[in-house]
């Protein structure tokens, strides 16, 4: 059980509630928190005072007052206007994050939201009714509003859910669940969809995934260097330390450690001075993309925990502050980041392939890595298909968050696009764990050719866990099959804990 106390979320436990399921429930401090909001938003409505979202229209319409027999009206009609989304669902464990940071910032007690409806929200998420959300339509500024809607909508009982794998209508599965549908009240539809919630959501399981890739990364480089014979002088801690970056440092170190007791690696001058860039500067390379991956990590747990609704009610001091912390500029940046960061690990690695298959480069090693060539095309298409995806996330990573287009009558006349920038992130994220995947495969091939002599502590785990499932290739064979294999054993995290059981890989 997570407790929600508006400051404590972090990538770990957010990854319990969204790929594991666990539950949550709201602390106490939090729960009085939210209640003494709620009673200074009712004041407000009470003594007709002007503020915006409470008793105002919002954007453009911020100078049209609303009386109190339309305030309900008001909150109900923003959430079905509102709901715009465009293109397909979003993943369930998308809109699980999304529900879990929601009640994570409006735990805070600055949204002036009621707990009842803040709870139906924290029930809906433990009994795993979840909202469809579509993963197009926001700016990225007012916050995620258009996705956001969407997930109210079946808190009113619109919209559609899926509940327990089952697509059907939101009241159906709110009913279902036995978790009543909520009547909004003065703030609350402005509360639950003023916010950045589904960029951090996306972008935070954008940077779980790198997380493994960027270990899965040093595996990979791991493996070709033992195929290709590589020199391990290169890593010496000695060039790392008076550069001083940390990543650099720290990708040095997991080679060596994955790399112990190798007998298919060399020393400078045994077989040739130097190696290629994507062997040599391997440390340099996925070094600068860990730093990158800590930065956003920081940026990421930082947004989790954050009061990004607008206006903000600050009851102890008897203020509401219009501002706008809905803006996403932070996320957008460093989803740009990781985006650029994760695309130049797929870089090196296509490079690397390219070297393992290529008889101009690959040290004696069988053109293409079949022994019958020509009958034989062997790995060809391999490469041919790995350059298709580092291209692809060339496009992918052209930064969303130089763009901006004015909405709202020219109101909100600067947006950040960060939620385009996370799933754009997320996208490149599964394209690099694809060329990895091809990568560790034709390695082992590789290997296999050059004739094994010994793999290092954590290459010959690796080595092992695949030619377990796929065998050497011979004769060319249907190779889709044996990619996906690869695949689903990284990213099911089969490989990576049987390694990081024996070998300490750290970013």
């Amino acid at each position: 059980m997570i407790v929600i106390d508006g400051n404590s979320l972090n990538l770990e436990s957010f990854i319990r509630v969204v790929k594991y399921g666990e539950e949550i429930k709201l602390s106490q401090i939090a729960t009085e928190k939210v209640i003494k909001s709620r009673q200074y938003v009712e004041e407000i409505v009470n003594n007709e005072k002007v503020v915006y979202g409470i008793t105002t229209g919002f954007g453009k319409f911020s100078d049209v007052l609303i009386s109190n027999d339309e305030t309900m009206d008001l909150q109900r009609n923003l959430i079905i206007s509102h709901s715009c989304g465009v293109g397909n669902p979003l993943s369930e464990e998308a809109v699980r994050g999304i529900m879990l940071l929601r009640v994570n910032a409006l735990s805070k007690g600055y949204s002036g939201i009621r707990i009842e409806t803040l709870n139906t929200l924290v029930e809906m998420l433990n009994k795993g009714v979840h909202p469809i959300i579509p993963e197009k339509g926001s700016l990225g500024a007012s916050g995620d509003l258009a996705p956001l809607a969407h997930m109210v909508l079946v808190m009113i009982g619109e919209g559609e859910a899926i509940y327990k794998g089952c697509r059907m209508s939101g009241l159906e599965a709110m009913n279902k669940a036995n978790i009543d549908i909520v009547k909004l009240q003065a703030k609350e539809g402005l509360a639950l969809i003023n916010g950045t919630q589904v960029m951090t959501s996306i972008g935070s399981i954008a940077l779980f995934e790198a997380l493994n890739i960027l270990k899965l990364a040093d595996i990979s480089c791991a493996l070709t260097t033992e195929a290709l014979n590589g020199i391990t002088d290169a890593f010496d801690l000695k060039i790392q330390k008076v550069r001083g970056h940390d990543g650099q440092i720290k990708t040095a170190m997991n080679l060596l450690r994955i790399l112990e007791n190798s007998k298919m690696t060399t020393r400078q001058g045994d077989l040739r001075v130097q190696d290629p860039y994507s062997i040599r500067c391997v440390p340099q390379v996925h070094g600068a993309s860990k730093d990158a991956f800590n930065y956003v990590k920081n940026v990421l747990e930082t947004e989790m925990n954050a009061a990004t609704d607008n206006p903000l009610i600050f009851a102890d001091e008897d203020e509401v502050f219009s501002g706008g912390n809905f803006h996403g500029q932070p996320v957008a940046l460093a989803m740009d980041f990781l985006g650029i960061a994760l695309s130049e690990i797929a870089n090196i690695s296509e490079r690397r392939l390219e070297r393992l298959v290529n008889p101009s480069l690959n040290s004696g090693l069988p053109p293409f890595l079949t022994t019958n060539g020509g009958v034989n095309s062997g790995f060809m298409i391999v490469q041919y298909a790995a350059a298709a995806l580092v291209s692809e996330n060339k496009v992918l990573a052209h930064p969303a968050s130089v763009d901006s287009i004015p909405s709202s009558g020219n109101q909100e006349d600067h947006v950040s696009m960060g939620t385009i920038a996370a799933r754009k992130a997320f996208e490149i994220s599964q394209n690099v764990r694809k060329v990895l995947a091809m990568e560790i495969l034709t390695a082992c091939q590789a290997i296999d050719l050059r004739g094994n002599k010994g793999l290092g502590k954590g290459t010959s785990i690796a080595y092992s866990i695949i030619r377990n499932s796929i065998p050497k290739l011979g004769n060319d064979r249907i190779m889709y099959n044996d990619i996906n294999k690869v695949e689903e054993i990284i990213s099911n995290g089969t490989l990576l804990k049987e390694i990081e059981n024996n070998v300490i890989i750290d970013i």
